[in-house]
Formats: C-alpha cells, structure tokens, sequence
C-alpha cells in the first residue's frame, strides 16, 4: 500500500486549503454541497481514506458510507447555509471490521468574500481512548469507593467491640482506679469512633468540627452524665473543616478536658454547663472547653499533672498550639491556640 499523501491545494492562494492539508489534526475542507475540496494527511491516516482520491467526493461517500448519518448531514447542511455551526457534536463511527471509534466534530463557515466560493472547515476529534480510560477510571475510583465503605464497616466493628470489652473490664474490675482508667480509655475509643463516622460520611477526607464536636458531646454525655437536666454539653463553633489527623487530635482534647471537668469541677448533684468552643480567623485557630465549676483551684487541688493533662499538652504540641488555662469565675476555661 501506498503511503498516505496529503492532497495539495488546487491554488497556493488559498490559505485554507494550505492549513488544511498541512494540519496535524484530521480536518476536511467542504464546499456547499459538501464535497471534500481538501483533507489533512491526519484525517486520511485516522480513517482510513485514501488521500489521493477523497478530492471531489462527497463526504458521505467516505469509506463504506459509514459517515452518512443523518443527524450530521442535517447540521452540516443548516451550517453551510448559515443557519448554525457545529460545536462539539458527538457521533459514533462504525466501520466493518474495525472497533467503533467515538467522535467530536466541531464545522464553521471560514470567512469569505462574496465573490469567493464557500468554505466549510470540519475538525474531528477521536475521543475514544480518552472516554475508556475515563470510564476506567471511574470504574477504579467506585472500586475503591466500594472497598473504603468496607474498611469503614470494619474499623467501626472494631472500635464498637473494643469498646464494649472495656466496657465489660469495668464492671468485673475490684479497684476504683482500675475502673477509673477503664472508662477513661473507653471515653478516648469511642472519641476516635465518633472522628471515624464523620469521615465515613464526608466525600471530601475533611472533617466539620461543629458535627464533630456535637456527636462527641452526645456520646461522651450519654455514658458519663446519669442526669441532664443537672450536667450539660454545649458546642459554640463555626463552620471550619480541618484534615483527619488535625481533628483527631482535637477530639482527644476535648474528651479529656470535658472528662476533666465532669469528674472534677462539680461536686455531687451540682449543676452547670460545660461549652466546647472553636473559631478560626486568617491568622490561626481557638479551640476552648470552658465550664462554670468549683475553678482552677478545685480542679486541681492536688497540683500534680494528671494523665490527662499530659495527653492534652502532647496533643497540643501536634498541632503546634499552646496550652491556656485561666480562671473562668466561675470556673475554668481552658485555650488550646494556634497562631
């Protein structure tokens, strides 16, 4: 077989026909009536036409008269008489014994005088590579989709039952402290519990603080505060998002300063309010758990640095923030700040 040979031009003259031929991009030049007046060397090679006799023939002569499709003969008719133009029109080309190829074809009328023949210029675009490798693609990203869905069931399988068996520890420990300790561990699993339902239900891998420290509240509430109407949890924050890691430790912050403040700011049958707060401005962030208690003093009386308080500056230190506490009156009020 001959190699592939673009049609030269009938006249040098015409700029059209010279960028045509020597495009790199399959492009076909028609007249009114829609005959081939030039085609790029690219068209003929994609298509499979011969370069040295598509001059003069219709386009719907092409090949086998796999481009005779009516809806593409009725725009390319309405663009020639100036009555439209194709822009990004869609088709499939079917050829016997080759695999359908997906197409773009965008045609307009190339500027002219009104002594000079009309010219229609058609640019196709074989797109068909490009949609199977999106359509895989998507195809991998469901996949995933599906087996992260999995993982999520999954960890929050093992969070629960973790849970439930330090759950379980507790009721069978003889020792208060063993206790104490087993129920603090219990509050810091079902916090990161609480981090990992928010990411199950977030599209994007980033967490809402407000939901997030809301649900916290609820859980931490509802195994640590046997009367609401004396004991409260309350959230003030904006709208900020934060990465996983970041809110997981802003969540054992919380746990442990909340857990804090119930085990030790109220005494018996008192009643008050604990108030988780977060705000955010362009030169950092607050994150605050206030409580209107017995104050600094009470809280800690014994003035030795619990577990909990080491937990908390740990934390701190992750996120590159510093430690505040000062006195609410009534009170305490403790500032984790980053800036």
């Amino acid at each position: 077989m001959k190699p592939f040979k673009p049609v030269k031009p009938q006249s040098a003259s015409s700029l059209g026909l010279a960028l045509v031929v020597s495009s790199s991009t399959p492009l076909l030049l028609l007249n009114e009536e829609l005959v081939v007046k030039a085609a790029s060397g690219s068209f003929c090679r994609s298509f499979s036409v011969n370069c040295e006799t598509v001059v003069g023939k219709e386009l719907f002569e092409l090949g086998n008269g796999e481009w005779d499709i009516p809806q593409l003969r009725s725009l390319l008719v309405a663009t020639a008489a100036g009555n439209a133009a194709i822009d990004a029109y869609e088709m499939d080309l079917k050829r016997a014994g080759s695999p359908t190829r997906h197409l773009v074809i965008h045609a307009h009328v190339l500027d002219h005088h009104e002594d000079e023949a009309l010219r229609l210029a058609v640019a196709v675009t074989d797109v068909t590579d490009a949609l199977q490798a999106r359509r895989a693609n998507d195809a991998l990203v469901n996949e995933k989709q599906v087996l992260l869905q999995e993982l999520n069931h999954r960890v929050a399988n093992s969070l629960q039952i973790i849970a439930s068996v330090l759950m379980q520890r507790v009721r069978i420990a003889q020792s208060e402290e063993t206790r104490t300790h087993l129920r603090d561990a219990h509050h810091r699993v079902m916090s990161v519990a609480t981090l990992q339902r928010q990411l199950a239900s977030s599209a994007t891998g980033e967490v809402a603080l407000r939901p997030y420290f809301i649900d916290l509240c609820a859980s931490i509430g509802a195994s640590m505060i046997p009367d609401p109407e004396l004991l409260s949890l309350t959230v003030e924050a904006d709208d900020s998002v934060t990465t996983a890691d970041k809110s997981v430790s802003m969540g054992l912050i919380v746990t442990e300063l909340v857990i804090n403040s119930l085990k030790h700011a109220y005494p018996a049958e008192a009643k008050g309010t604990i108030k988780i707060g977060f705000s955010a401005t362009a030169s950092g962030w607050v994150l605050t758990v206030a409580d209107d208690g017995v104050g600094i003093q009470g809280e800690h009386a014994s003035g030795k640095a619990g577990l909990g308080t080491g937990i908390v500056n740990a934390l701190a230190t992750q996120l590159s923030a510093t430690v505040e506490v000062t006195d609410a009156a009534p009170g305490c009020l403790v500032s984790i700040v980053h800036s």
